[in-house]
């Protein structure tokens, strides 16, 4: 029997990418809204200290690291009628709805249990619904340059998400509100978005479940294989770093921004949308710089010039706005690639180990990339908070800080995120798995793909119609009408 070659697979169209995309609009208001504003609101506004803010949150990203193993593990075990991915997209909106009600509109004198209890609620819906989107993209973009569009959109999407977060605080203070009532807003913004965003991800997206090869079960120790592999071990010291640096930066945004340069609230959250909505232009020119250049090498373009951005942002004269906003802006436009490149470089990698081991492990990588993310979010809050309260620095409202405490806060948001992006962008030199590389691993996959099916379905023709139905069912688009069933 003759055996016809892989089909070439068609680039998907802008409009499912972009209904896919909708998850990312409360995940990224989300991760804002928590990075910037909820912090602070703890600590000034509802009188919790700076230190136990940054316990709370270093903590709750402790005991939710290896969750995110877990997660992937039976994410990628997952096998029903309507998917393996959207099933836990849907089980993670009410989780992240519960805790936006919670979280973000607390009652007067609560404190740093209440604050853990209600982060770690929080940050497994999230975690459920990042892992499976991220999953779901690399099986729904198996080609290399098309998983830089997808991710490069995605990004672009969550921007719009990031960006309504942003503008809260803006509007208030245009109208002379108090800024207590901002982190409320975005509760209710994101607790309302939540249903919408999943809602349309699940009804217009297709999901393929891809053949397995039996004969490979993954055991503990195979967590090791798969992160000591040269390529995944350069992405996870590389999503660290680029995590950690403009995470750490996130924690400080305002206390810079509003203490340091002389902005108020409204100016800051204006100069901070700014740098977001850039990213709506460079996730995308992140993706098609990769395109050109192989994904690995952008990386190390965006790194540099994020680094060397930075540098000018002590240069800007305090309280002007003009011009504040070029830098942020392109702060802002290369910052917005680190993600984009990261997540596209490990769905590459989900492919090599899927050649080898015969098995899906999507979301097993992307839990274990996500995990270095939640160190980086730990420290970055925890850490940086612990580090302003030691030199002195008061975060609550009405104190007067030093020029010395100013100093200190100045140091701490720029020498930290120059060095760590910088060495995210290094730990990309000599990284293997360029494009040529990963069409001969797709060419392969898909070969192998077509024989795996082919063969199944001829030999269970001789021996129970009910097996070929299930073979017709794991190898077809679920969610969506099989034209040739």
């Amino acid at each position: 029997m003759t055996k016809a070659p892989p089909a070439q697979r068609a680039s998907l169209p802008l409009s499912t990418i972009f209904a896919f995309a909708a998850t990312s609009l409360p995940i990224q208001a989300v991760t804002i809204a928590v990075a910037v504003y909820l912090p602070r609101h703890y600590a000034s506004h509802l009188g919790v200290s700076l230190a136990a803010v940054g316990t709370a949150f270093f903590i709750v990203r402790m005991i939710d690291i290896p969750v995110d193993g877990l997660l992937g593990w039976v994410m990628d075990k997952t096998r029903t009628r309507w998917g393996r991915y959207r099933v836990w997209t849907l089980v993670g909106a009410p989780f992240l709805m519960a805790a936006m009600y919670w979280l973000f509109m607390p009652a007067d004198g609560v404190g740093t249990t209440y604050l853990i209890f209600w982060l770690l609620v929080m940050y497994l819906g999230t975690s459920i619904i990042s892992l499976s989107h991220a999953a779901w993209a690399a099986t729904l973009a198996p080609a290399y340059n098309d998983r830089s569009r997808v991710f490069g959109i995605m990004t672009a999407v969550g921007v719009l998400g990031a960006a309504t977060v942003l503008a809260i605080p803006i509007i208030a203070e245009a109208r002379n509100m108090p800024d207590s009532g901002n982190v409320a807003t975005m509760g209710w913004f994101i607790l309302l978005l939540t249903p919408i965003a999943v809602g349309l991800v699940v009804w217009r997206t297709p999901e393929r479940i891809a053949p397995e090869v039996p004969g490979h079960q993954f055991r503990l120790r195979d967590y090791w294989s798969l992160v000591s592999r040269p390529s995944m071990a350069r992405i996870l010291a590389a999503d660290l770093c680029l995590a950690l640096g403009p995470g750490w930066m996130s924690a400080l945004y305002l206390f810079f921004f509003t203490d340091s340069r002389g902005f108020t609230t409204g100016q800051a959250s204006i100069l901070l949308a700014i740098y977001i909505l850039a990213g709506f232009v460079g996730a995308p020119m992140a993706g098609r710089l990769a395109m050109m250049i192989s994904k690995h090498r952008a990386v190390m373009v965006t790194t540099t010039g994020y680094s060397l951005i930075l540098m000018s942002l002590m240069l800007i004269p305090k309280g002007s706005m003009l011009i504040a906003i070029g830098p942020m802006f392109l702060a802002g436009f290369l910052a917005a690639g680190f993600g984009v490149l990261t997540r596209a470089m490990t769905a590459d990698i989900a492919d090599e180990v899927r050649l080898e081991q015969g098995r899906e492990r999507s979301g097993l990588l992307y839990a274990v990339t996500t995990m270095t993310s939640k160190i980086a979010g730990a420290f970055s809050i925890g850490l940086t908070f612990m580090v302003l309260e030691a030199v002195g620095y008061q975060a609550k409202e009405g104190v007067v800080n030093t020029p010395e405490a100013i100093r200190n806060l100045e140091l701490a948001y720029l020498i930290g995120p120059i060095v760590f992006v910088m060495l995210g962008g290094a730990c990309m030199i000599g990284y293997g798995l360029d494009a040529r590389r990963h069409a001969e691993i797709r060419r392969l996959l898909d070969e192998r793909d077509a024989l795996y099916t082919e063969t199944v379905t001829v030999e269970t023709v001789a021996t129970e119609n009910a097996i070929i139905e299930t073979v017709t069912v794991e190898t077809a688009i679920v969610g969506r009408p099989n034209p040739g069933r």
